[in-house]
């Protein structure tokens, strides 16, 4: 905004779970992987 000249805008409250969602899948699989969880991710049908 400063550097910008832009106004703010609110991104909303899920702005960084969209934008980061397959690095939090990433994430999350490697932290139960190393809780000994054998993991297999399937997207739920919208």
């Amino acid at each position: 905004m400063l550097t910008s000249g832009e106004l703010y805008r609110d991104l909303g409250p899920h702005h960084f779970d969209h934008r980061a969602k397959a690095a939090n899948t990433r994430r999350l699989v490697t932290r139960l992987q190393n809780l000994g969880y054998a993991v297999q991710i399937t997207p739920l049908a919208a």
